[in-house]
C-alpha cells in the first residue's frame, strides 16, 4: 500500500487550552482509519485542523506534499473532503441541488459533474428516487446518505468522516456503515472519527484512540476491539 497522509506532532489550541496534542497518524491509500474516544477528546478538532479549517502546528503530508499554506478549496482539489457531525445539507434546496453543491471546485468541467451524479445515484438510489425533494424533509438515514453523496460529487481521495452514526437508529446505523465500507471500491481511502467504536471498528482496518487530546492507544482494527482497556472503556465490557 501506498502512504496516502502522514499528520506528525500536529497540536492545535484554543488560546491556551491544548486540545490536540502532537498527534501523529498516517493513512494509506484504500485503507480506513478511524479514531475513537470521548466526547471532548479532540478527535472532531484533528479533523478541522487536516481539513484547514483550524491553525495548527506540526506537519500534515498528503500524498508526498505538505499542506501548509494549502487553503481549504485547494484541499478539495486536491482530494480532500470532510463531513461534518451535522452534516450541514440545505435543508430548503432539493436533494440534487444539494449534490451540485459538492461539485464545486469541478463545476467547470461539466462531464466530471454528470459522472459524478452518476456515481452517486448508481451508489444511492434512493437519492435518485429523491432528488426534487427538499433535503430538509428526508428521514435522518437519508440525509447521512445525502452528506455521503455529496461528498462523493467532489471526487474525494480521503473522505473524514465526522459521527456519521450520530442521531440514527441501528438498523440504519448498519446501511451506512456498509456504504462506508464499500466506498473503498470507488478508490476512496476514509478517516472516521466515530463514538460507536464497535461498528467503527468492525469497519476499519486500523484504529487510534484518543483521549484529552492525546493518541493513547493504536493499532490493527481486529487487534484493538480485543484489547482489555478498549472492551472497558468503548465495548461494554469484554469480548
Amino acid at each position: 500500500m501506498s502512504r496516502l497522509m502522514e499528520v506528525t506532532n500536529l497540536s492545535v489550541s484554543y488560546g491556551k487550552v491544548e486540545a490536540v496534542r502532537a498527534v501523529s497518524l498516517t493513512i494509506d491509500a484504500g485503507q480506513i482509519v478511524t479514531i475513537i474516544g470521548p466526547n471532548g477528546a479532540g478527535k472532531t478538532t484533528l479533523l478541522g485542523a487536516i481539513m484547514g479549517l483550524l491553525p495548527s502546528l506540526g506537519s500534515i503530508v498528503y500524498e508526498g506534499r505538505d499542506l501548509k499554506g494549502r487553503d481549504i478549496e485547494d484541499r478539495v482539489f486536491d482530494g480532500l473532503c470532510l463531513v461534518p457531525e451535522r452534516r450541514e445539507l440545505f435543508g430548503d434546496l432539493p436533494v440534487e441541488d444539494n449534490l451540485l453543491l459538492g461539485a464545486y471546485v469541478h463545476r467547470r468541467d461539466s462531464a466530471h459533474v454528470k459522472r459524478s451524479f452518476e456515481v452517486v445515484y448508481d451508489r444511492f438510489p434512493r437519492l435518485k428516487e429523491r432528488r426534487a425533494q427538499l433535503a430538509g424533509t428526508l428521514s435522518g438515514g437519508e440525509r447521512q446518505m445525502l452528506a455521503l453523496g455529496r461528498a462523493l460529487m467532489s471526487k474525494p481521495r480521503l473522505l473524514m468522516l465526522d459521527e456519521p452514526s450520530l442521531g440514527l437508529a441501528p438498523l440504519i446505523v448498519r446501511e451506512i456503515f456498509k456504504i462506508i465500507a464499500s466506498l473503498r471500491d470507488l478508490g476512496v481511502s476514509i478517516l472516521l472519527v466515530e463514538q460507536n467504536a464497535r461498528a467503527a471498528l468492525e469497519t476499519a482496518d486500523f484504529g487510534y484512540v484518543l483521549e484529552t487530546g492525546d493518541v493513547t492507544l493504536s493499532g490493527k482494527a481486529d487487534i484493538l476491539m480485543h484489547d482489555p482497556r478498549v472492551t472497558a472503556t468503548y465495548l461494554g465490557g469484554h469480548g
